[in-house]
């Protein structure tokens, strides 16, 4: 594969953007299971 500054910076931007996605998800995994433990109501299969 001919590795070129090019080359380098996609790479690195679908990194980025794959990390960036990664951290989202596990924010709004979090998020929602800290909004379920504090509303009962949702617990009761709503």
């Amino acid at each position: 594969m001919f590795m070129d500054e090019v080359v380098l910076a996609g790479v690195a931007t679908v990194g980025l953007c794959v990390v960036f996605l990664v951290g989202f998800a596990a924010f709004i995994y979090n998020d929602s299971k800290k909004k379920a433990a504090d509303t009962p109501e949702m617990k009761a299969g709503e």
